[in-house]
């Protein structure tokens, strides 16, 4: 090979490099302008469900997600706050029976009795508390909440950068679906920051889940605890 042919390989191989940087460059800069689009949208077509807690609309049921339990089995401080919430649902009248939806995958991990013992202990009645142990996703616990337990008509009860996703899969599978959030940026910013930032790829899956509509983990037969919950007295 003469100089001449490898100087004209260096060139050529110089020249498909700073195209193929050229390329990644315009792919980067069109994901990074693409990445915020779902979730701009979540929030556009849920505005108009979301609510201040003082104004939310009347719902049968409020649904509260899973936001993980400590070491010692209790709510998180998020957790906590979303039951909170829910309790002072309740007790306004804004909501007549509380769905509680965690997971319950491991032997030493249930989110879901952890959510109903604290709104048992902030004077939510235990009759008026129904559980779902199965709520592995925000989507899996608004199919179930549909499928397993009947509800047509719910609150969603989550943190607010959370809230339009929530409510936009509770209504896509199928659920006259309204939501309260909690800001929670006066005690646990860092994990409010850090939700905010998640919701971008989380905003992704969540659109996929609003197409496919794959089954939840678990379906299961129909269960009428949500039932007994609207028809149990509330005490005087």
């Amino acid at each position: 090979m003469t100089i001449s042919e490898e100087h004209r390989d260096t060139v050529r191989w110089l020249g498909q490099a700073v195209r193929w940087r050229r390329a990644a460059v315009v792919v980067a800069v069109l994901l990074a302008v693409a990445a915020p689009v779902p979730l701009v949208w979540l929030r556009a077509t849920t505005a108009q469900y979301r609510y201040f807690p003082e104004e939310v609309p009347y719902r049968p049921v409020a649904l509260v997600l899973g936001a993980g339990i400590t070491s010692d089995g209790k709510p998180t401080r998020l957790l906590e706050r979303r039951l909170e919430l829910a309790a002072e649902l309740y007790h306004a009248g804004r909501v007549e029976a509380v769905l509680v939806s965690g997971d319950n995958s491991l032997e030493h991990y249930n989110e879901t009795d952890a959510m109903y013992d604290y709104l048992v202990g902030v004077g939510v009645p235990g009759a008026k508390v129904a559980r779902d142990y199965a709520g592995f996703s925000t989507w899996e616990s608004c199919v179930r909440a549909r499928e397993v337990f009947g509800v047509q008509e719910a609150t969603v009860v989550t943190q607010t950068f959370h809230l339009p996703r929530a409510v936009a899969l509770c209504r896509a599978a199928g659920l006259d679906a309204v939501g309260v959030g909690d800001p929670a940026w006066d005690d646990r910013a860092p994990a409010m920051a850090y939700g905010h930032v998640r919701e971008a790829p989380a905003a992704v899956k969540a659109l996929f889940d609003m197409v496919v509509r794959p089954d939840p983990t678990f379906l299961g037969p129909r269960e009428t605890t949500v039932d007994e919950a609207l028809a149990a007295e509330r005490p005087e």
